[in-house]
């Protein structure tokens, strides 16, 4: 992952996290207008997350694809800070 799309892709997988977000807050700050930067699009078109109910709200969560690629880039930060 090098683009900026990607970049912003793992600070979405960040920001939902290991448990349920609700779908309104993660809208709020991810859905976005502009044709260069479709963050929330792109993030479902690779399957990394995806949309849910629990207890009857709408909400998003990590795939295991986005669940592993979150895991990786953090292990790869990780492993780059000690360089």
């Amino acid at each position: 992952m090098t683009s900026d799309v990607d970049s912003l892709i793992l600070d979405l997988l960040a920001f939902i996290g290991e448990d349920d977000r609700p779908y309104h807050d993660v809208m709020e700050a991810w859905r976005t207008s502009c044709p260069r930067l479709p963050v929330w699009e792109e993030a479902n078109a690779r399957g990394l997350v995806v949309r849910a109910h629990t207890n009857g709200a709408a909400t998003v969560r990590l795939t295991e694809e986005g669940r592993a690629l979150l895991i990786g880039s953090r292990r790869h930060h990780a492993t780059g800070a000690r360089s």
